[in-house]
């Protein structure tokens, strides 16, 4: 007798089905979930920021500055899923706005980078002092006071480059590392500023003596010289009288108008010529409320009969002289109402005048603009009309 054969029935249809439909939808979800997080990654990096072209600027900057190993998002993402989803959302949205020409510039965050990112690699109450070791900065103290980190260190990544009017329809070809590094050399778009210390701490009643933030008397080895106050002072200030202002100007009670430079960056991108502002010593001496008090003191050299003594004096030295005087009365930068003219006016009586001009003065010369170098522009024009 033959064996039985027995056969198993086919399994359903549907139950085939299922298991491929299973099977393809877990690929795609591994294949989605390693795909989002080589887009997650890919698209966090600076890199990927620095792809767009109104980018570049904070980019490159980023690059130059102390901060060049943190990642973008390290300080505008908050931590967790739901934050970083919702800057990948609106980074579509600003992609859009980008593509249609409707985004705003210059780029700047829409809101300020929190303490909580700095303190992810800073100790805060730890911090007392910084880099330049002379300066007292007891960070937990402001901390305390709800003082947010970016108030002081505004600058530290991107050197306030949108504040500067330098990212807005500029020519974004030319920005590279070294324009990135040019933006980031001066230190006063970088580092917390005097000014806002100052500023600070007379709104909160807090003390602006040196010794509060300085453990130094903050007097530079020249001003410890002798002489410094007596002769010493005025060459140094003519050689770089913006050394002088970095202290000074905080001592005087008007502001210091002719020193502010454009920086040569900022002119590049401009297109226009590199030029650098000056002021000479004596007319700054003048503008300066703290040289200005010192200078109304009447000097010892000025004693009895000094006026018989003066025109040997000021034939040594006349820019000493106009330190504190002018040649004319004209109310511009006086720092005495003392000046030449109101002891030598102009002499027109009799017919020798021009002979006894200092310049040579041809018969029939009509007053012209370098006249006015000596002489009183208004007084002289009252009669003389060009």
């Amino acid at each position: 007798m033959d064996e039985e054969q027995t056969t198993l029935p086919a399994p359903p249809r549907f139950r085939y089905k299922l298991i491929k439909g299973v099977t393809l939808i877990l690929l795609f979800l591994v294949a989605l979930f390693s795909v989002g997080l080589f887009g997650l990654h890919s698209t966090s990096s600076s890199t990927f920021c620095a792809s767009c072209h109104e980018m570049k600027p904070e980019y490159y900057t980023l690059k130059a500055s102390a901060h060049s190993e943190v990642a973008c998002e390290s300080c505008h993402v908050a931590p967790g899923v739901n934050n970083l989803a919702k800057e990948k959302a609106n980074g579509i949205v600003e992609l859009i706005k980008k593509e249609t020409n409707q985004y705003s510039a210059p780029i700047q965050m829409p809101k300020d980078i929190p303490n909580s990112a700095c303190e992810s690699c800073h100790n805060m109450r730890t911090r007392q002092v910084t880099p330049s070791g002379d300066i007292i900065i007891p960070h937990g103290k402001h901390l305390d006071k709800n003082i947010k980190c970016v108030e002081c260190h505004s600058g530290v990544a991107h050197g306030k480059i949108a504040e500067r009017n330098v990212t807005f329809k500029t020519d974004y070809s030319k920005w590279d590392e070294t324009l990135g590094k040019s933006m980031m050399s001066d230190v006063k778009f970088t580092s917390p500023k005097m000014e806002t210390c100052i500023e600070c701490h007379q709104a909160r009643d807090v003390s602006t003596a040196c010794k509060t933030c300085h453990t130094t008397g903050m007097k530079p080895k020249s001003h410890l010289q002798p002489n410094f106050k007596t002769g010493l002072h005025g060459k140094i200030a003519e050689k770089n009288v913006k050394k002088c202002h970095s202290c000074h100007q905080y001592m005087s009670d008007q502001d210091i108008q002719g020193l502010e430079d454009t920086p040569a960056s900022q002119q590049f991108l401009a297109g226009g010529k590199i030029q650098n502002h000056s002021l000479p010593a004596q007319e700054y001496a003048k503008e300066n409320t703290f040289c200005k008090n010192c200078h109304m003191q009447r000097p010892p050299s000025h004693v009895k009969g000094f006026v018989n003594l003066h025109g040997a004096i000021a034939k040594k030295s006349t820019q000493k002289c106009l330190a504190c005087h002018d040649y004319l009365n004209t109310g511009f930068n006086k720092t005495t109402n003392i000046t030449c003219s109101s002891c030598h006016p102009a002499m027109h009586a009799g017919n020798d005048f021009r002979a006894r001009h200092p310049i040579p003065l041809p018969p029939g010369q009509k007053p012209i603009e370098m006249c006015y170098t000596c002489h009183n522009k208004p007084k002289c024009t009252s009669c003389h009309k060009q």
